[in-house]
């Protein structure tokens, strides 16, 4: 009879225990699934001229973990993409695991003088895609030179923040900032490779932890 209350006494137990532990797994951040982001850009993005782990994704996805962030990255950058390749592949590489996504493209627009209008019509569309599958967005910036001219140069930079505004996208200080001299406001050559455009390994660092705090950011919407 003591053996049988027992046993009846323990089964209820067992259930509340196991509730309690399926509670405690589903709100835990040590067992939650990293976040999937996908970095859709250029060669900025891809890495060019740098070994794999120096750069701009690799450097980040160290910098995100080192802030105790459970992330994997995608690296969907083409060097010489321009806003339109970006949007000609953003359907399929926005796969069901991606949580957000981190845009940076325009640059290559920028060097080819490609009208701003037409540039900020395909970055629309690519979040647009992005907003249709609720997704977060870290949009980053760029700014165009004065070669071109200040109307050029006005359209150009203006076009980041009000995409941004509209889709209530993130927004990074320009990519370039972090590499630039302040003393004379041109890119440091100290932090760039031999073709004066990309940074090296220790300028992808600076831009890094110029972006980090506005991708964490962008992992703080996606955990809500």
């Amino acid at each position: 009879m003591k053996s049988q209350l027992l046993r009846f006494t323990y089964a209820p137990l067992v259930q509340i225990r196991n509730v309690i532990m399926a509670i405690i797994l589903s709100i835990s951040p040590a067992f939650a699934a990293p976040v999937t982001v996908l970095a859709l850009g250029d060669s900025l993005t891809e890495g060019y001229g740098l070994p794999p782990e120096q750069g701009f994704v690799p450097q980040l996805q160290a910098w995100l973990a080192a802030q105790g962030q459970e992330v994997t990255l995608i690296n969907a950058g083409v060097s010489g993409d321009t806003t339109a390749g970006g949007l000609s592949r953003t359907d399929w590489s926005l796969t069901p695991e991606v949580a957000a996504m981190i845009v940076n493209l325009g640059g290559n627009d920028m060097l080819r003088g490609i009208d701003p209008a037409v540039a900020r019509a395909n970055l629309d569309g690519i979040l647009a895609k992005a907003k249709a599958r609720n997704l977060p967005v870290l949009l980053v910036a760029l700014q165009a030179p004065g070669n071109y001219g200040a109307d050029y140069k006005t359209a150009f930079d203006a076009m980041y923040p009000a995409l941004a505004d509209h889709y209530a996208a993130v927004l990074s200080p320009p990519y370039f900032a972090a590499v630039t001299d302040p003393a004379t406001g041109l890119l440091d050559p100290a932090l760039m490779q031999a073709d004066g455009i990309h940074p090296n390994a220790d300028g992808v660092k600076k831009a890094v932890a110029a972006l980090g705090p506005k991708v964490l950011d962008l992992l703080a919407q996606v955990q809500k």
